[in-house]
């Protein structure tokens, strides 16, 4: 594809972040830059500090043809917030956002997380051909993950009494018809999974989604691929690698570790949850909180574990864990809900469960037998290669854009 002018437009972007989808972002921006095309970015660190209790990392590395536009409004910064996300509009930035977006002759705009940036209506904003990732449920929950009363993944729609129950305000232009005028505005979703898709079409979502999956970046694979297996651990063990959040479900691993101790269970991450966590561990010497790791030192606790245990409690849309332990032979163990079975049963890499019983038997069946381990692990590489590739992915939204690039063309001429 000929160079292209892009623009990324996302609440949450490295090092100010906090789950995949900034991650995202920022794999896909360094990998149109490296094809050379020119990639500008929109994101809203004052989000970021104010939802956050720690510090953003260090800068991720980062390529030419690259223009940052980080937000700014300071002196609005909680109010704006609050403002944006009840009205569904950009309040303080929408000066900002208008003048990047309506002036600077962009081919492509790619919105992302929008939620605190003003959406929907920030999808109004703009000329060029629009893209819309759906990196979560927002469009269809208000919570975002389709998580029912702090408890359970969402089975009946309750949008009014579970988001006063999650302690938010209720978001009126959910009910007026606006988030149906917004939408029209853009010209093709996109969405990881089929899953995904599939669940947004299943809760009345109104325009039709195309499922590209995520990606690693290749030069993330080389780098994890020529580096040693530095981590060394005394002794057997399992991975968990993700937020510390309620719905990833990591207190339903220590329930299992409480009496299971064939093999040690370690713990990879930071979030809201971890003092509850850490309390429920208490006493389990076998289980082993590693906080924060960056992706080198990510690379040999992977490469090491039996498996990689992804037991989320919700409707996940993808699941970055998966394709991280596909890249280092690493089989994975994963919840039956939402796209983490489809990302597994695509091409075989781990394992499925539905119940507690089930996932105890899984971690037998890998403890005790190497073969089976190596053999699943080899078949998750080898899914990785075949789907889940940057050039894969790559290809598959260059072509959409062409798709859309020939309908615009179309509809001019007629």
């Amino acid at each position: 594809m000929s160079p292209l002018k892009f623009c990324m437009v996302t609440t949450f972007y490295p090092p100010y972040n906090f789950g995949g989808d900034g991650i995202y972002v920022y794999r896909l921006t360094q990998a149109l830059a490296r094809r050379g095309h020119e990639v500008h970015v929109i994101y809203d660190p004052d989000a970021f500090a104010l939802l956050s209790d720690h510090q953003p990392r260090p800068a991720a590395p980062t390529s030419a043809n690259i223009t940052h536009h980080p937000l700014t409004s300071r002196s609005a910064g909680p109010v704006d917030l609050f403002l944006s996300h009840q009205l569904g509009r950009p309040v303080a930035r929408r000066a900002q956002l208008k003048t990047i977006l309506d002036k600077s002759g962009f081919d492509v705009i790619h919105f992302h997380n929008v939620s605190l940036l003003g959406g929907p209506h920030v999808l109004t904003y703009g000329r060029a051909i629009k893209l819309c990732s759906m990196h979560d449920y927002w469009f269809v929950c208000p919570m975002h993950v389709l998580w029912r009363f702090d408890r359970e993944a969402c089975t009946r729609r309750t949008c009014l009494t579970c988001t006063l129950h999650g302690r938010r305000p209720p978001q009126w232009w959910r009910y007026n018809g606006n988030l149906a005028g917004a939408i029209r505005h853009v010209d093709a979703f996109i969405a990881p999974s089929h899953f995904s898709r599939d669940i947004h079409a299943a809760h009345g979502f109104p325009a039709p989604i195309h499922p590209i999956p995520h990606f690693l970046l290749d030069s993330e694979v080389s780098t994890w691929l020529e580096q040693p297996e530095e981590y060394r651990h005394p002794r057997p063990y399992f991975l968990f690698v993700g937020r510390l959040e309620k719905i990833k479900g990591v207190q339903l691993l220590l329930d299992i570790f409480r009496h299971y101790d064939k093999a040690d269970l370690l713990i990879a991450g930071a979030g809201a949850y971890e003092v509850e966590l850490r309390q429920l561990a208490h006493g389990l010497e076998h289980v082993h909180f590693l906080g924060l790791l960056d992706h080198g030192q990510l690379r040999g606790l992977y490469g090491r574990a039996i498996a990689t245990l992804v037991p989320s409690l919700c409707y996940e849309s993808f699941g970055w864990a998966t394709l991280e332990s596909f890249v280092t032979r690493t089989p994975v163990i994963v919840s039956h809900l939402g796209a983490l079975p489809e990302v597994v049963q695509r091409g075989g890499g781990g394992l499925v469960y539905g119940t507690a019983d089930e996932l105890l038997a899984a971690l037998e069946q890998l403890r005790t037998q190497p073969e089976r381990r190596d053999q699943l692990g080899q078949q998750g590489y080898e899914s990785y290669t075949k789907y889940y590739t940057e050039e894969q992915h790559i290809e598959m939204y260059y072509n959409l854009i062409a798709e859309l690039q020939a309908t615009r063309r179309s509809k001019e001429v007629a």
